[in-house]
């Protein structure tokens, strides 16, 4: 699946990888809410709470999502890759290598 579509392996490995940062974020405002309630702040400000969920979230969803991060980093590197390897490939037909290309069967040549 990955040769054939790494830009769809790409997409899933960053929504996974947005969502689960998303959802951290949402379970510390959620903490904090709670925990402002248990001590006997009746109207804590969501956004304060919010912003302070996404502070704290930050550093503690690079380390807690490191495999997501991990899996996202190198799907990227493989499109990139690709895409690199594929302009290249492009611009040695443009020029007239007819080795250059890996479907033009280089052992033709030689």
């Amino acid at each position: 699946m990955s040769d054939e579509r790494p830009g769809s392996r790409l997409l899933v490995d960053v929504i996974a990888y947005v969502a689960a940062r998303l959802a951290l974020v949402a379970v510390v405002t959620a903490v904090i809410l709670g925990a402002g309630h248990l001590l006997g702040v009746g109207e804590f400000p969501v956004v304060m709470a919010l912003l302070f969920a996404i502070v704290i979230a930050l550093p503690l969803g690079m380390w807690v999502f490191a495999p997501l991060r991990r899996r996202a980093t190198a799907s990227i590197a493989a499109l990139d890759a690709r895409r690199r390897r594929d302009r290249d490939q492009l611009q040695a037909r443009l020029r007239g290598d007819a080795a250059a290309g890996d479907e033009q069967g280089g052992s033709a040549e030689g």
